[in-house]
């Protein structure tokens, strides 16, 4: 029996009842060894009366709780017989499909793989076709299905393209290769969407369909799907969470949202970061549990999990789960319906709605989105604002306030610049010869007093802090600091934040009166899921609030005053965030740099700049 709209709701009431159950019988279990451990102490102290009266409880309570819970009332099931639209009919034209292999990849060097390409009867070469990507090759009897949908004007002309995972033969073939679909599917890097959009598609548009036609491929976001089971199905939702502008519907089935390489830090990640314009179908098993690899966790609760993540977070999501084991029988039953629901209203496009974040609600201003202030400036490009609010992507490049976009191309240089509260401008290479030799600058930031504070990169590669007098003193605050980056105090100037580009950890100082730091601690947590380094934080902003805003490789990191990541703001390119400021004329507006690019968008809050007098933050609770 196909499993219909509540059967969703059948198998994760009835996989709870199991769950209380199991408890009941804990419970129970626990009562019997609790009333043998009383019943040998009262009979040794006070006798019967002392054992009934502290033993009895107890027991009735586990016999309560065992008895109220009621039982399951199903087994698993894998029963999922196949559908009208996943099966073949005569008066449907079949499309086509051919394979390919692939080698001498560059992204996964020495992989082999297949490349499984289908083409569909009603595909014309005039222009270019929509796009589903299939990981662990065609299955959920795509072709058919696509046959089947397309005739009826249930999804528009689609080239469905398979990928396999890659293997690495060992020096001694066939012994004993590399199997690379975990660390290529689980992983939560950009690797795989690299893979797939500079490489595979690409080696598809150099083929022929079968009737000679060429093949072109959509490059539209709206016009692209991709899915996938279990490793596949993960790694489906990582290509399109990583680039939504090149992908934005998703088919997720017994999803590994669980502990192998990351994959269970999605549920918080997913609540945590501005919501992006995709749509997901994810299907899972009351039942579902890899018998491979119980350890990495619970593969129906993270589904579960992972789908009320999707959902506070705004997304357009819908499940259906049933009474499954961990395999694609019901995933293939339910197929044809998920991809009727995934291009439903095609060619409308799939758009970003709003989240139930209460941070990310605070702080963006509705109808307010990224927009290009700069361009063609350095991948590593800082930024820095003076007193008036004017952002510079340089020392003498500053980026016009009006809705155009500058260019850097012609900025002189790009090191390191902060302003002070005379809207004198501190470059970089003016503090290291105040520091000394060998000392690289890698942060700055100007109090209201003038004291200059700076990260520094020594000879040697370790991080430390320095205080720069407004006479030209130096003294060295800190110092082993994994990575030398960002900085900046609090609104109260009670605190000063300093990030470290080889840790996930950022920390904490106390700010004394004459200046000086202590209390030093490892106090801020970013979040760096899929990075393939350590950290990546960088620099940072507070606003009014006390929120620090940290440019980091997942976008911009904003973090409660405890030290916690509470919102992330990627960029619309993905890159990583190498510069960030407020500015503008009442300090509304956030700056972020990274691959090339300086964004600005409005927000409700403002930013505190660190020259500014201070303000008294209101109270903060210990959370």
């Amino acid at each position: 029996m196909r499993c219909k709209g509540l059967c969703a709701w059948s198998a994760a009431e009835e996989h709870a009842k199991t769950q209380t159950a199991r408890r009941g019988t804990r419970i129970l279990r626990n009562s019997k060894y609790l009333f043998t451990t009383v019943s040998r102490q009262a009979r040794r102290k006070a006798g019967l009366r002392v054992l009934f009266l502290t033993a009895v409880p107890w027991l009735l309570l586990g016999i309560s709780s065992y008895t109220q819970v009621p039982q399951p009332v199903g087994a698993p099931s894998d029963e999922y017989p196949l559908g009208p639209d996943s099966k073949p009919h005569s008066n449907i034209p079949a499309g086509k499909t051919f394979e390919f292999s692939m080698a001498d990849s560059k992204i996964f060097p020495g992989t082999r793989r297949t490349v499984t390409v289908y083409v569909p009867a009603a595909y014309r070469a005039e222009k270019p076709a929509c796009v589903y990507v299939g990981l662990d090759a065609l299955g959920f009897s795509t072709p058919v299905v696509f046959d089947n949908l397309i005739a009826q004007g249930a999804m528009p002309v689609t080239i469905a393209v398979g990928l396999s995972s890659g293997s690495v033969e060992s020096a001694k073939p066939p012994e004993n290769p590399r199997h690379n679909r975990s660390f290529e599917f689980d992983s939560l890097g950009d690797r795989l969407p690299r893979f797939l959009l500079e490489e595979v598609l690409p080696a598809v548009e150099k083929h022929t369909a079968p009737d000679g036609q060429p093949i072109l491929l959509s490059k539209n976001p709206n016009d692209r799907a991709i899915g996938g089971a279990s490793t596949g199905g993960i790694g489906a939702f990582t290509v399109a969470w990583q680039r939504p502008d090149e992908f934005r519907r998703v088919f997720t089935a017994i999803g590994t949202f669980v502990g192998m390489r990351g994959g269970e830090q999605y549920y918080v990640l997913v609540r945590k970061t501005e919501p992006k314009p995709l749509r997901i179908f994810m299907e899972d098993g009351a039942y579902d549990e890899w018998g491979g690899g119980p350890e990495m966790g619970d593969w129906w609760m993270s589904n579960q999990t992972m789908e009320r993540a999707l959902a506070f977070a705004g997304y357009d999501v819908r499940h259906v789960w049933g009474n499954g084991t961990h395999n694609d029988t019901h995933a293939a039953s339910v197929f044809p319906d998920a991809m009727r629901w995934l291009w439903r209203d095609w060619p409308r496009l799939v758009e970003r709605k709003p989240s139930g974040n209460p941070v990310l609600k605070a702080i963006l201003q509705e109808g307010s989105d990224w927009e290009i202030a700069a361009d063609r400036c350095r991948d590593s490009a800082f930024i820095a604002a003076d007193p008036q609010g004017h952002i510079y992507a340089s020392t003498t490049t500053r980026i016009a306030e009006d809705q155009t976009a500058h260019s850097c191309a012609h900025a002189d240089t790009e090191e390191m610049l902060a302003f002070g509260p005379d809207g004198r401008g501190h470059s970089g290479a003016a503090e290291e010869k105040i520091l000394g030799h060998g000392l690289r600058v890698r942060g700055l930031t100007v109090r209201n007093d003038g004291k200059v504070y700076a990260t520094v990169e020594t000879a040697d590669g370790d991080g430390e802090l320095w205080l720069i007098s407004g006479n030209g003193r130096s003294s060295r605050l800190d110092k082993g600091l994994k990575g030398a980056a960002g900085l900046a105090f609090s609104p109260d100037g009670l605190w000063l934040m300093v990030t470290q580009t080889r840790s996930r950890w950022a920390m904490s100082y106390r700010v004394q009166a004459d200046g000086t730091l202590d209390a030093g601690a490892l106090f801020y947590a970013v979040a760096t899921p899929g990075s393939e380094g350590e950290g990546e934080a960088g620099a940072i902003w507070m606003d009014t609030d006390g929120r620090p805003y940290v440019g980091t490789d997942l976008g911009v990191q904003v973090f409660d005053r405890n030290g916690r990541v509470t919102a992330i703001l990627p960029l619309p390119n993905g890159a990583r965030v190498t510069g960030i400021s407020f500015g503008g004329k009442d300090w509304h507006t956030l700056y972020a740099a990274g691959g090339g690019t300086v964004f600005r968008r409005r927000l409700k809050t403002a930013g505190a700049p660190p020259w500014a007098p201070a303000i008294k933050l209101p109270p903060w609770g210990a959370g």
